[in-house]
Parts: structure tokens; C-alpha cells; sequence
């Protein structure tokens, strides 16, 4: 009878270990999925200032282009060149 009252009380131990590592990884896994929403957030946040860098980068570089920088005087000139097709388009369209 001692024996089956040790293996009973070694079931315990193992269980209550079981449920105890059981808590301890659901903790870890709340932890663990709020820290993921927080970087998932900051990429979002990250993408976002990248993509107005590149507005921003874009915008100078036209900028330049536009002022006649020497370095861009090829993109100066196609710019142009586009901005007058696009006038021409609408005098165009308003003397229909």
C-alpha cells in the first residue's frame, strides 16, 4: 500500500510541477506577444519615417533639379520639358 502511496504522491509532485512550468510559460507567452505587438508598432512607425525621407529626398533632388544644379542639369532639362507638355496639355484643354 506504501507503494501505490508513493507513486500517488510522485503524481502530485510531477503534476504540480507540470501546472507551476504550465504558468510560468503563459506568462512567457503574454510577455512574449506584447513585446511583438510593440516592435510590430515601431516597424509601422519606422516604414512610415522611412517613406517620408524619401519624400523628402525626392523633393530635394527636384528641388536641385529645378534650381539648375550642375549636377542634375540633364533631370533639370527632362523636367522642364514636362512641365511644358503639361501646360501645353491644359491651355489645350481650356481652349476646347
Amino acid at each position: 500500500m506504501s507503494d501505490l502511496s508513493e507513486i500517488v504522491d510522485s503524481l502530485e509532485n510531477r503534476i504540480s510541477k507540470l501546472l507551476h512550468r504550465h504558468e510560468i510559460l503563459k506568462q512567457s507567452n503574454a510577455a512574449l506577444t506584447e513585446e511583438l505587438q510593440l516592435l510590430k508598432t515601431r516597424q509601422e512607425e519606422y516604414e512610415n519615417d522611412i517613406q517620408q525621407w524619401q519624400e523628402k529626398c525626392t523633393s530635394l533632388k527636384l528641388a536641385n533639379s529645378i534650381l539648375g544644379s550642375d549636377q542634375h542639369k540633364r533631370e533639370t532639362k527632362l523636367k522642364i520639358n514636362a512641365l511644358v507638355r503639361e501646360i501645353d496639355l491644359c491651355i489645350a484643354q481650356l481652349s476646347e
